[in-house]
């Protein structure tokens, strides 16, 4: 009986904190960056770090259809820049400090090699939109 009564009080106090931790992500700023790469060509493209507006993650701390904006980087990269058969992805944070770091990082491993060169991408030409609700 004390070993049940123990459990539920742990799960109570968890219970409290992920609430009160979910409360406090509700309004903070999302910074998303995304990448693409080719098997094909030495080129890798980045994009600038990019604040989302009116963008929350969700309960699971992840970006709400990420998926969407990888594919808008993919298809502004075939459609403007003529580009094909690029694999796109996307890298997001609440702290811009925390995710120009991991750029930072993958910058240098890219250029490890000396095989891959590094070109940004338009910040003029692209920006991520939210993708419409379903």
């Amino acid at each position: 009986m004390k070993f049940i009564k123990i459990l539920c009080s742990l799960f109570v106090v968890l219970m409290l904190c992920s609430a009160f931790s979910l409360k406090g992500n509700k309004n903070k700023a999302v910074y998303i960056v995304g990448v693409s790469a080719s098997f094909t060509d030495s080129l890798v493209y980045f994009t600038e770090v990019q604040l989302l507006d009116s963008v929350s993650l969700d309960n699971s701390k992840m970006l709400p259809q990420r998926s969407h904006y990888s594919y808008q980087l993919k298809n502004y990269l075939e459609q403007q820049e003529g580009l094909e058969n690029r694999t796109c992805f996307v890298y997001f944070s609440h702290k811009k400090a925390k995710l120009e770091k991991t750029v930072a990082k993958l910058k240098n491993k890219y250029q490890k090699g000396k095989t891959l060169l590094i070109r940004e991408v338009n910040p003029n030409a692209f920006k991520f939109t939210k993708p419409e609700e379903d």
